[in-house]
């Protein structure tokens, strides 16, 4: 089953000044399936925070649509199916962090009983229970980035959606954040989340869409993409003759010396055996062979470099 499709998205904005409409979100598709981890990727400007307040209502597209469990997103009923973190959350300061809660669960209509279970529940999840009585202009960035979690698991959503959501976090912080959205996957819940930690988002995630300039340059399976690329390895030989080591050049093998051991960066085109071969027939001596592997980091640099070395006119991820 589909959680969230969008079909043709068009947003744009017109500039205060001269009114000249800029589009910030261009044709997007994008099908995000029940169950699955999903990551969004794009260079600041691209459009990401733009998307998600698309879906969640908060903006108005100029065109397409956008469907979450097969409804029409702006159904006020599908819309107690889904938890949203934006990027910069603001809270009333002078709530606890346990009434803060507690208010928003009563605005999805979760009875008082329930509401004290949950709200206890979630502050242990997030690791805010030792401060469920603190005022929350006493909280740092990272702890008012935790409380949005648990904001945005209070009704228990079946579509978790977040902006995010590791800003601001140290690597404590990041870590257990990841542990939930892992939790939440075996929940069976599907998470559609924005981030710039390619690491965090590789690590967690089933598929990935990278943005760029309002588009989606890629879409695919994580670990089938990967594993598409075609690996390299790093060799580290010794013992080898000076014929032997002009060899290499012939094979398009990078090679650095370091002392008497060389370091050799071979292609994954069968170029590791011939290697071998080689080394072994002159009475060399392989000491390692590291396989490589493209990364997610590689491949968004790659989609979204040209976006990222030009000036932008807009701001777009602000609004």
């Amino acid at each position: 089953m589909v959680a969230l499709k969008v079909e043709n998205l068009v947003k744009d904005f017109k500039r205060s000044i001269t009114l000249r409409k800029v589009r910030v979100v261009d044709g997007l598709n994008l099908e995000i399936r029940q169950g699955e981890t999903f990551g969004f990727l794009g260079p600041n400007g691209a459009g990401k925070t733009t998307t998600l307040k698309l879906i969640n209502g908060l903006l108005h597209p100029t065109s397409g649509s956008i469907r979450i469990f097969g409804q029409d997103h702006r159904n006020v009923a599908v819309k107690g199916r889904v938890g949203f973190l934006p990027e910069n959350p603001y809270f009333y300061d002078y709530l606890t962090a346990e009434e803060f809660l507690d208010f928003y669960a009563q605005l999805f209509g979760i009875r008082r009983a329930d509401r004290r279970v949950r709200v206890r529940r979630l502050l242990e999840r997030v690791g805010l229970a030792a401060r469920a009585a603190e005022p929350l202009r006493k909280f740092s960035k990272g702890m008012t980035q935790r409380l949005g979690m648990a904001q945005a698991l209070i009704n228990e959503p079946e579509l978790v959606i977040l902006d995010e959501p590791m800003s601001g976090l140290d690597p404590i912080g990041r870590r257990d954040v990841r542990n939930i959205i892992v939790e939440l996957k075996r929940e069976g819940r599907t998470v559609f989340f924005s981030s710039h930690l390619i690491p965090d988002v590789e690590m967690i995630c089933d598929r990935v869409g990278i943005l760029v300039s309002g588009r989606l340059s890629e879409q695919a399976d994580l670990h089938q993409r990967l594993e598409m690329t075609s690996p390299a390895s790093d060799l580290r030989v010794s013992g080898i003759s000076e014929e032997t080591f002009e060899r290499l050049d012939a094979l398009s093998i990078r090679t650095v010396v370091r002392g008497p051991e060389i370091l050799a960066e071979v292609p994954g085109d069968g170029s590791v055996e011939k290697l071998i071969d080689l080394v072994r027939a002159d009475g060399g001596r392989i000491i390692s062979i590291v396989p490589k592997r493209e990364s997610l980091e590689s491949i968004f640099l790659r989609e979204a470099a040209p976006e990222c070395t030009e000036s932008s006119e807009l701001e777009v991820d602000r609004f």
